[in-house]
């Protein structure tokens, strides 16, 4: 039978958050946010084990939240990069020492630990029929188009745009993004081939490298990424409404 497995990005240094440790590690009653992420994988019944990428200062911590959390299926920690596309190559090396080229690979933020189970089936089941998933759900707002970008982030300046997207033609995307393991590898050795490092997901790799069609697996509001402060506040709310696994608790 097929393996699928879960690989946790971990390794962000949270900037946006201006908190003094990385948001993945930051408490909400009494649990990591990544504590919470690997809790979503380590209840679903067909992945088989989780992999983590974090920072080497970090990898004690790593493990000792996921024993505290009754993580049984970390299966190791892999040591991140200097950018998220780093850190993706580094966990999918480290994956590739572990299992079969046909494993099926959750690749997830692990700051979006509301991941709702169906979520997860709904990857697994898209990747093997269709040989990829993307999680994604509807947009509920049209997107203008601009050009204009600021090299230092800030984006404080006002922005023109000339086009726009209706919501109907797109998808917002989420992750997991999910590959077989034979995939992931090539897109891997392509990358360093083509002298790409700068991916800001596997989503966009996978599509610049031409690694396409993809296809949408079943996303969820609940699924959203901890991004800046208020966001912690939004995931606590919903933590003491229903519980750590959000409403899937009720």
């Amino acid at each position: 039978m097929t393996r699928s497995v879960a690989l946790i990005l971990a390794g962000g240094v949270g900037n946006r958050m201006h908190m003094a440790i990385p948001k993945q590690f930051t408490e909400v009653d009494g649990l990591s946010v990544l504590q919470y992420t690997m809790m979503a994988f380590q209840r679903h019944r067909l992945i088989d084990a989780v992999y983590v990428v974090a920072a080497p200062k970090w990898h004690m911590a790593v493990r000792e939240q996921a024993a505290m959390a009754g993580i049984s299926k970390l299966n190791g920690v892999a040591t991140s990069g200097a950018t998220s596309m780093g850190s993706l190559m580094s966990g999918i090396a480290y994956i590739a020492e572990n299992e079969n080229d046909e494993t099926v690979v959750l690749v997830h933020d692990a700051v979006r630990p509301l991941l709702p189970q169906e979520t997860i089936s709904s990857n697994i089941a898209v990747c093997l029929s269709r040989g990829n998933a993307i999680t994604a759900i509807e947009s509920q707002e049209s997107f203008m188009l601009t050009e204009q970008r600021h090299e230092d982030g800030d984006t404080s300046h006002t922005r023109s745009s000339n086009d726009f997207l209706l919501r109907e033609a797109v998808l917002r995307a989420q992750t997991p993004h999910t590959f077989r393991l034979h995939e992931l590898k090539a897109m891997r050795r392509e990358a360093d081939e083509r002298g790409i490092d700068d991916a800001q997901s596997l989503f966009v790799l996978a599509c610049r490298l031409g690694h396409t069609p993809l296809y949408a697996a079943q996303g969820s509001t609940l699924n959203f990424k901890l991004t800046v402060p208020t966001d912690i506040d939004v995931f606590r709310a919903i933590v003491h409404e229903f519980g750590p696994l959000g409403r899937e608790d009720r």
